[in-house]
């Protein structure tokens, strides 16, 4: 399943944040959304789980615009995570993974059958079994934000929209987590600030660069030393990964202050 952002502006107190963008997010890839901060990438997500509607232009959703798609319906195909998830309630890892079953069951009657099954598989493809019947505020962050996306899963989604999903998460349980993720062959769509992290795991990325769409490809058309040097300002050699041979970014310091010090005393 396709999810395509045509033409999208959006305006926010006076302050323009997306500029005519437009990609798509091909069925069963992993579609990264890269950029600096503010450039406009957890706006630009929100338009795809509709939190926010656009001021100009459209998001579809296998060819549909969002807007027809009906609720449960899109609770059915479309499932997020947000950056900063967190609830007030004292709910065990295992009853907020229970919430993703709720679009499949019509109201929350406690997970049956396949509900009950999805749950299951969603806390084990996560790890968190040991931490099933733990409350949230017990939880480290990165327990919580693997809960998140365990709920997510049980939601059974063809769509997944993740942002900054390693947020919080050391580096074995990030590689985990994207790894699994990948492995579901959904199409996922994930802001990443983890240059390696996305070259790693995504099929290809888009650059968002002052709210618009600077660049689109695969990790090694698009990380290359000029376009961090331009939408990052950092100097950065781009390497060979020596496992996956995909791009290896290194960065070597910002290019204002490298060029600083190029200059003759």
């Amino acid at each position: 399943m396709t999810i395509e952002v045509c033409g999208v502006d959006f305006t926010r107190d006076g302050s323009r944040i997306l500029r005519d963008v437009n990609c798509v997010a091909r069925s069963g890839e992993f579609t990264g959304i890269i950029g600096p901060n503010g450039s406009g990438k957890s706006t630009l997500l929100s338009m795809m789980v509709r939190w926010q509607r656009p001021d100009a232009g459209h998001v579809l959703l296998d060819g549909r615009d969002l807007r027809d798609v009906g609720r449960r319906e899109f609770a059915r195909t479309v499932a997020e995570v947000e950056q900063h998830a967190s609830t007030v309630l004292e709910l065990t890892v295992e009853q907020i993974v229970e919430l993703g079953t709720i679009p499949h069951a019509g109201g929350w009657a406690g997970p049956l059958g396949e509900a009950t099954a999805a749950v299951d598989a969603a806390i084990a493809t996560l790890g968190l079994e040991p931490l099933r019947h733990r409350t949230w505020h017990t939880l480290s962050g990165g327990e919580r934000q693997k809960t998140q996306v365990a709920r997510a899963l049980a939601q059974r989604p063809s769509v997944l929209v993740l942002d900054e999903p390693t947020n919080h998460l050391d580096v074995a349980a990030g590689l985990h987590l994207l790894g699994e993720v990948r492995r579901l062959g959904l199409t996922v769509v994930a802001a990443i600030h983890d240059l390696d992290l996305a070259a790693m795991f995504c099929d290809r990325l888009v650059v968002l660069h002052r709210g618009a769409v600077h660049a689109v490809g695969t990790p090694t058309e698009v990380l290359t030393p000029a376009l961090l040097a331009e939408v990052y300002g950092i100097e950065a050699q781009v390497l060979v990964h020596p496992s996956t041979g995909g791009p290896l970014v290194v960065p070597c310091g910002t290019a204002d202050r490298i060029a600083e010090s190029r200059v003759p005393a």
